[in-house]
């Protein structure tokens, strides 16, 4: 117990001094992709350059996945993994990791309180954030292997904002469309992540209904009163 205690505590201290070079990391990845895609007659020096940063910032997050998993205990690995889905993910699709600034949303008082308003607020921003990164990546994804393909209709970033937002909403207008198998890939990916985004929409939505009709009503209700005591004859 001792020694499992010890693995964890330094885990912790790892993760201590990791976090913030970390996060910014992650900000540093999306914003150096995003200059990748966007820009292509960036010089082929400074090009290099952008390709050797993002390797390194992906090296980073494969070292501290390593790292804390080989800090954890061994029969808590599995759990460990299962628990930090983003932290593992980014190690094999290093475009996952900027959503782990994300998380950090769930730190503003107000989303801390434990009542029915701060936790509909909590999941209505986050879903919202997910959804602009969870676009804007996918956007950026299909644009890069789109843009050079044959018969492409998705040729510039316009195009896949656009695409992507026709597409997570499931309406499908079908004027734009990957031709790739990795663009249809992403394109499944983006259907799949439509579909959680709508339904928890939804879910929120009737929650935040059914709680202001109980309000309504719950005023209107007569007061229970007690059974009259009859004296023991």
């Amino acid at each position: 117990m001792a020694t499992n205690d010890q693995e964890v505590s330094r885990r912790q201290r790892w993760e201590d001094r990791t976090r913030a070079p970390l996060l910014v990391g992650s900000a540093f990845f999306l914003l150096a992709y995003t200059v990748l895609i966007l820009v292509p007659q960036l010089a082929a020096v400074w090009r290099v350059v952008v390709i050797v940063a993002l390797s390194v910032v992906w090296a980073a997050y494969i070292v501290d996945l390593i790292v804390r998993v080989t800090l954890t205990p061994p029969r808590h690995r599995a759990e460990f993994i299962r628990t930090h889905p983003i932290d593992t993910a980014s190690a094999f699709i290093p475009w996952v990791r900027p959503f782990q600034l994300l998380t950090y949303l769930r730190r503003i008082p107000w989303f801390g309180n434990a009542s029915g308003d701060a936790i509909r607020s909590r999941v209505v921003v986050g879903a919202l954030a997910y959804t602009i990164l969870f676009i804007y990546v996918i956007a950026l994804g299909v644009l890069a292997v789109e843009r050079n393909a044959p018969d492409a209709t998705i040729v510039t970033f316009g195009n896949a904002i656009w695409w992507a937002c026709v597409t997570v909403a499931t309406v499908g207008y079908g004027d734009f469309a990957p031709v790739t198998v990795a663009g249809r890939m992403l394109a499944v990916l983006l259907m799949s992540g439509g579909v959680a985004i709508i339904g928890i929409a939804s879910a929120t939505i009737v929650s935040y209904l059914s709680e202001r009709i109980a309000r309504i009503h719950s005023p209107h209700e007569p007061a229970q009163k007690d059974p009259p005591v009859t004296a023991a004859r």
